[in-house]
C-alpha cells in the first residue's frame, strides 16, 4: 500500500466519495474513513429526496446543477412535492414562490381542492400550497456506491477504521491514524461531516463553527397506507415533512437539535412530535412505528457549504457543512471542489455556480 498521496480525504461518506471520484483520474487519492464501512452516518440516514427548494436559495444552484447528472445516471425517480401553507402563511407562500421562480425553479400555487386530490384526508387548517413538480426521489445508496466504485477504478485507495488522530503540516502533511499508521500527502481534505471541526483541530487548523444538528425520521404503518404516488409533503414553515416508502410513511419533525459528533440515535420525544404533526396534517390512523433513526446534518454558521482552501494554510481544503443537502448537491459540489483543487476551469455543470459563496475565507 502507498504511504504518500497527492490528496488525502478525511471521510468517505457522500462528500468524500464524490470528491475522490472527481479527483482520482488526475492525481493519487486516499480516502480515510473512521468507521468500518463508508457512509455509516449522515449518508446512510438520508430521507432520500432531491428538491431544488430544500436547503435555501443559495444552496439551490448546487442542487439544480446536480440534477441533470443524477437523472442521466438513473438515480432520480418520480415524486413531486407539495409545500403546504395555512391561511396565515399567505405572505410566506408568495415570497417562497417568487424567490425560487426567479431562479428558474418550477413552482405552481395550488388551492385546497387541488392539494386534497393529491393528499387525501388533509386537515382543514391547510388552505393552499406550492406544487414542485421536479422534486424527485433519489437513490442515495446507488449514488454513493457509484462514486466509491468510480474512485476505486481510477486508482483511489480506501482505508476504513482509519480515524485521524493527528495531522501536522511541515512542507507536506504527516497524518497519523488511531490505528498507528503514518502517511503523507500534499493536500488534506476535510470531508468529515459532523467531525469536520474536530478534524481541523487535530490538524492544527482553526475550526469554523460547523455544528452537527440531529434530524429524526420515523417509519410509520398507517391506515390507510399511503398512495404510491403521494408526493413529498412539506410544511412551508418548516415543522415537518413526510413521504411514502414501500407502503409506509417516512415522517420527520424537521428537528435541528445541536449535538456533539456521535452515532446519533432518535429521542422518543422527537418521534412523538413527528407523529403528532403527521396526525394534525392528515386523518390517517398510525398503527405502528416500525423503525426510527436519526442522523447528524452539519451546518456552518451561515448554513452554506464550506468548499475551498483554508486561507491560513492552502494545503488544507474544506469540503464540509453541507447540511441536509449534501446528497442532492454532491455531483456539482464535488466537481466544483475538484476544479478548485486541480486548478481546472469550470465546465457545463459548474459554469453557473459562484465558488466564492462557499469558500472558507468568508469566516476570516
Amino acid at each position: 500500500m502507498s504511504t504518500h498521496f497527492d490528496v488525502a480525504i478525511v471521510g468517505a461518506g457522500m462528500a468524500g466519495a464524490s470528491l475522490a471520484a472527481e479527483l482520482a483520474p488526475h492525481c493519487s487519492v486516499l480516502l480515510l474513513e473512521a468507521e468500518d464501512r463508508p457512509g455509516y452516518h449522515a449518508t446512510g440516514r438520508s430521507a432520500a429526496f432531491w428538491a431544488e427548494t430544500y436547503g435555501g436559495p443559495l444552496v439551490q444552484p448546487l442542487t439544480t446543477a446536480s440534477g441533470p447528472w443524477l437523472d442521466e445516471h438513473g438515480f432520480l425517480g418520480p415524486r413531486g412535492a407539495i409545500n403546504l401553507a395555512r391561511a396565515e402563511d399567505g405572505a410566506l407562500l408568495e415570497a417562497f414562490v417568487e424567490q425560487y421562480a426567479q431562479a428558474g425553479v418550477r413552482l405552481e400555487r395550488m388551492g385546497r381542492e387541488q392539494i386534497e386530490a393529491m393528499v387525501p384526508g388533509l386537515s382543514p387548517q391547510w388552505r393552499e400550497g406550492a406544487w414542485e413538480p421536479d422534486c424527485r426521489d433519489i437513490d442515495v445508496a446507488g449514488v454513493h456506491a457509484h462514486y466509491l466504485a468510480a474512485a476505486r477504478r481510477a486508482g483511489a485507495e480506501l482505508r476504513c477504521k482509519a480515524r485521524v488522530a493527528e495531522a501536522r503540516h511541515e512542507g507536506r502533511w504527516q497524518v497519523l491514524t488511531e490505528a498507528g499508521e503514518t502517511l503523507t500527502c500534499d493536500t488534506l481534505v476535510d470531508a468529515a461531516g459532523a467531525w469536520a471541526d474536530p478534524v481541523a483541530e487535530r490538524s492544527g487548523m482553526r475550526p469554523l463553527g460547523i455544528q452537527p444538528l440531529r434530524r429524526t425520521v420515523a417509519q410509520l404503518r398507517t391506515q390507510p397506507a399511503p398512495p404510491d404516488d403521494l408526493p413529498l409533503v412539506v410544511d412551508l414553515s418548516g415543522t415537518f415533512y413526510f413521504k411514502p416508502e414501500n407502503g409506509r410513511v417516512w415522517v420527520s419533525p424537521h428537528d435541528e437539535t445541536p449535538s456533539a459528533p456521535c452515532d446519533a440515535a432518535p429521542e422518543e420525544i422527537d418521534v412523538a412530535i413527528a407523529i403528532d404533526r403527521f396526525e394534525q396534517t392528515v386523518d390517517w390512523k398510525v398503527e405502528a412505528v416500525e423503525h426510527r433513526w436519526a442522523g447528524l446534518r452539519s451546518f456552518a454558521p451561515d448554513r452554506l457549504p464550506v468548499i475551498g482552501r483554508d486561507p491560513a494554510n492552502p494545503a488544507f481544503f474544506w469540503f464540509a457543512g453541507q447540511g441536509g443537502a449534501g446528497i442532492q448537491t454532491a455531483p456539482a459540489a464535488a466537481r466544483m471542489a475538484a476544479q478548485a483543487l486541480l486548478g481546472h476551469a469550470s465546465d457545463e455543470m459548474t459554469a453557473a455556480l459562484d465558488p466564492a459563496l462557499y469558500r472558507p475565507d468568508r469566516f476570516y
